[in-house]
């Protein structure tokens, strides 16, 4: 199959469509839940839960995969839906300092269970060895197209 990579849409199609799938499912989940959230933004609601009380922007810009002015972006629109809010550190005036409002905490705390099961429904069958052997290849995939590698 790998000699047809060309002939079947390349691996990109293949990993598109089961983002799409993956991304159609959550947001699904999340309207049931009446939640009006994107992605982007949930991921990030529950960076700045992981990270308590040391959540800064520079952080989450740091942990995501979206370039500073998006993630300041999807941090501008939590922050007027009131999920979150936006202050400085004591003490360090250069840096933001995230935390959820009772509000972003409601809405993590009705979507959270919503998104582990959904989490979980990704690996349904797939044995462990496997899972292992799917992220080593993707690793593998992601290093052939690092900034130092020769093309």
């Amino acid at each position: 199959m790998l000699n047809r990579i060309d002939e079947i849409q390349g691996m990109g199609f293949h990993l598109d469509l089961v983002l799409r799938k993956i991304q159609k499912a959550y947001i699904r989940k999340f309207d049931e839940l009446g939640v009006d959230t994107t992605i982007e933004q949930w991921v990030i609601l529950h960076q700045i839960y992981q990270l308590g009380d040391h959540a800064s922007q520079r952080d989450i810009v740091d942990e995501n995969f979206r370039n500073r002015a998006t993630t300041s972006r999807v941090i501008a629109g939590l922050e007027r839906k009131g999920w979150i809010s936006k202050t400085r550190f004591d003490g360090d005036q250069k840096r933001f300092k995230l935390e959820l409002t009772p509000k972003g905490q409601e809405i993590l705390d009705l979507t959270l269970p919503s998104a582990l099961a959904l989490r979980k429904l990704a690996i349904k069958d797939v044995e462990a060895s496997e899972f292992e052997t799917f992220l080593k290849v993707l690793n593998k995939i992601g290093g052939n197209y690092e900034e130092d590698q020769p093309q």
